[in-house]
């Protein structure tokens, strides 16, 4: 059947079926970039069941999960600016299995379609300054680096990111 679904994430079950899917992904695609310390510790942080519940009860964070049929293989997080008419793509994160058969392009479609209803004309992110592969699909997806930020996360680890936005007109393959 292969019907690709884009479910909101709302109920603590959904929560916890998407950081479980979470820290596999992370830890599957990070440890060639970050110490598995880091991996931990920003897992934690930023997508444990704690965290994201968090993210949504109180930071305007808003979750979809990727259903591939009943299959959860992938998750989107997003935090709309209305005031400057933009949408942060917090998160995009595909299983490794599932990678490189048009998923994320279409999760890319589903972005450019909210972005489109509420009127947003624009899409920005951060991506660790070495995940080359991320880097190159974001690229080819409209997405231009403005600017490189370092953040301190705390316990001595920092985000050394490119900045990166599209505008939602102009991306490539964004339907």
């Amino acid at each position: 059947m292969n019907t690709l679904t884009f479910e909101p994430v709302r109920t603590a079950e959904q929560i916890k079926e998407m950081t479980d899917l979470a820290a596999i992904i992370w830890h599957q695609h990070f440890r060639t970039i970050l110490s598995e310390g880091q991996i931990d510790y920003m897992v934690d942080k930023f997508q444990s069941a704690h965290a994201v519940a968090e993210q949504l009860a109180n930071q305007g964070y808003q979750y979809f999960m990727l259903r591939l049929d009943d299959r959860l293989i992938g998750f989107i997080g997003v935090v709309e600016q209305p005031e400057e008419k933009k949408l942060f793509l917090s998160k995009l994160y595909i299983e490794k299995s599932f990678r490189g058969r048009g998923y994320a392009s279409r999760a890319f479609a589903f972005l450019a379609k909210l972005c489109r209803e509420k009127g947003y004309t624009a899409v920005w992110l951060t991506v660790n300054r070495f995940n080359y592969d991320t880097i190159a699909i974001y690229e080819r997806k409209g997405f231009q680096t403005v600017r490189t930020q370092i953040a301190d996360i705390g316990q001595g680890y920092v985000m050394d990111d490119y900045v990166m936005e599209a505008d939602v007109e102009a991306m490539a393959g964004w339907k």
